[in-house]
Parts: structure tokens; C-alpha cells; sequence
């Protein structure tokens, strides 16, 4: 925070300063700095804090919530410009003052990604050739609630040909090792993270995704970015999130809605999927038509410069 704004202030002739939440400290450091140089100031909400902070036991104390709070009304009602990711911060932003919102998803970059490539060498490597692997890749935290899908693994043990593979890494990720192999679930392949540039044989690797988060109701606002990555994949996803990110899956008929927090109707889903392959990857080909329409980087590239140029002085 300190160091960004003395380097900030060496910055000459500025027309707007860019500020990022969280961390929400950073805010002040850039509407400091739009203050002293006459500058507008645009604030760019990632998410929703102190808000999910709260939401998820991490932020307890009373005085700090008090605190966060204030500080976030404050900037809210003090930027020029403020930019989202997701329809579903809207509201919450204007209910505290905010005004002059734009949606900037990050949705994700089409050319990256071949729909037609079958991630045969990754599939070798670990022994997936016959198998209808469901993919999830990301972050493995108490967040995520992977356990969810621990435990639809092994009501589907009578269905040999299904792989579930949980790619990549997190605090939690000890943990969901033991209670597979406290399970006895042969059909969970854990897979070490990846660099973003091999993330695209993973998913070429998968028949289809999995998105998924705790049912706790912040998570309802988010655009989580690995849908995107699937869609641009042209991977149906298997969504157990529920919002605004539930509305473009089935807008772009690019996957099918699994409530949250529930282990039988994920393993429902995923018999369903593994049942009828060509309706999943007509949903594949829905969403990666639906991204390149909507989320692809160069158009939501070209929507950011345009409002940068509307707001210039």
C-alpha cells in the first residue's frame, strides 16, 4: 500500500488512477493518489469485501467488520468509475452508495483453447484412455466444497468407466486425499496443478467439467473464471453454483445445474452426462459458441477500452 503510492506520485500527467479491491486498503492508496494529482478515480471490485470475508469465517471481529465496512461505502461513493466482473455485485454496490458501475467480466481467451483436441497424451499419462473423465481445476479450499464430489464418486463405483479428476492444489487438498482413500474411491484421480498453458490439454482431456462452490449465498453473485475456461474448451459444465453464473450456463445451454451441497444429485448429473455423450458435447459446442459471442478476452477487451475512453476528461 505505501510503496505504491510513492511510486504512484513520481507518476506524471495522469487522467485516471486504477484502484483494485481486495485487498480494499489498496482503494485508498489509488483514491489518494487521484485526489492529489486531480485525477479521476476508477475502482475495479474483484469481490465482495468484507463481505465474503464475513461470509466465510474469516473476518470475525466486530470492530474490524465495522471498520471494512465504512471503508468500503467510502470508496464506493468517492470513485468516478467503478467496474465489476459480475452482474451479481451490482446491487450490493449501489445499495452502498456506488454509482456509474460497468460489467467487465473476465470471461476468457477462445484462441487458447481447441473444442476439437482430445487431450490424448494426458489421458495416456494417467490411465484415462476408456474413461469418461469429469473434470474439476482449481483451487482445492474449504470453499470449494470438494468433498461433495468424494462422496458422488462413490455412489458411482458400480460405474467403472467414470474417472472424477480433481486438478491442482490448496490447504484443503491433504485432507481430500485422506477421506478418498478413507472412502475406498478408486475412481477419484487427484492431478498436481498446472501452469495456465497446459491447462488447455487438461481440458481437452475432460468430457465434461465440474464448478463448484459451498452453498453459501455470496457465492451466488460470482462469475467464477474457470466456467469460462470450460466453455472456451467447449466443455459442458456440471454447475453447482448457483446465480448469476447459473443463468449464463443455461442461457448458453452450455451444461446442466446440480443444487449445491449435494452429493446425490451431483452423481446424477454425472450418470446423466456419462449416458447420453452426444448431448454433452452439444452443450460443449453451446458454450464455446455462447463465450466467443459474450466473455471472449478481445471483445471484453474491446468493451474496456471503450469505457476508458468515455470516462477520460
Amino acid at each position: 500500500m505505501f510503496s505504491s503510492f510513492f511510486i504512484g506520485l513520481r507518476v506524471k500527467h495522469v487522467d485516471v488512477v486504477w484502484g483494485t479491491s481486495p485487498p480494499i486498503f489498496q482503494g485508498v492508496t489509488a483514491w489518494m493518489l487521484a485526489r492529489l494529482k486531480g485525477a479521476l478515480f476508477l475502482f475495479e471490485v474483484r469481490d465482495l469485501w468484507p463481505a465474503f470475508a464475513v461470509a466465510v469465517g474469516v473476518l470475525t471481529s466486530r470492530p474490524l467488520i465495522a471498520a471494512s465496512e465504512w471503508l468500503e461505502r467510502f470508496l464506493y461513493r468517492r470513485s468516478d468509475q467503478l467496474i465489476v466482473n459480475s452482474p451479481g455485485f451490482i446491487d450490493h454496490i449501489q445499495k452502498r452508495g456506488g454509482r456509474q458501475i460497468a460489467l467487465i467480466p473476465n470471461g476468457a481467451e477462445a484462441s487458447m483453447f481447441d473444442p476439437q483436441a482430445d487431450g490424448a497424451d494426458l489421458r495416456q499419462q494417467y490411465g484415462l484412455q476408456e474413461k469418461f473423465v469429469v473434470l474439476y481445476a482449481g483451487a482445492h479450499g474449504l470453499s470449494n466444497d470438494l468433498e461433495i464430489l468424494l462422496l458422488a464418486a462413490k455412489d458411482l463405483q458400480d460405474r467403472p468407466e467414470i474417472a472424477i479428476v480433481l486438478l491442482g492444489d490448496g490447504k484443503d487438498k491433504p485432507n481430500l486425499v485422506a477421506k478418498a482413500a478413507e472412502l475406498g474411491v478408486s475412481n477419484v484421480h487427484f492431478l498436481p496443478a498446472l501452469p495456465k498453458a497446459e491447462m488447455r490439454e487438461a481440458l481437452a482431456a475432460a468430457d465434461a467439467c465440474i464448478a463448484i462452490l459451498k452453498p453459501i449465498e455470496m457465492y451466488r453473485t460470482v462469475y467464477p473464471n474457470k466456467v469460462f475456461d470450460y466453455m472456451a474448451a467447449g466443455r459442458a459444465t456440471l454447475l453447482a453454483i448457483d446465480g448469476v453464473i447459473r443463468e449464463v450456463i443455461e442461457q448458453g445451454q452450455a451444461g446442466a445445474f446440480v443444487p449445491p451441497g449435494d452429493p446425490e444429485a451431483m452423481a446424477r448429473a454425472i450418470r446423466q452426462f456419462a449416458d447420453d455423450r452426444q448431448m454433452v458435447r452439444s452443450m460443449g459446442l453451446n458454450g464455446r459458441r455462447y463465450l466467443e459471442a459474450n466473455f471472449d478476452r478481445p471483445k471484453v477487451a474491446a468493451d474496456l477500452d471503450k469505457l476508458l475512453k468515455s470516462i477520460q476528461p
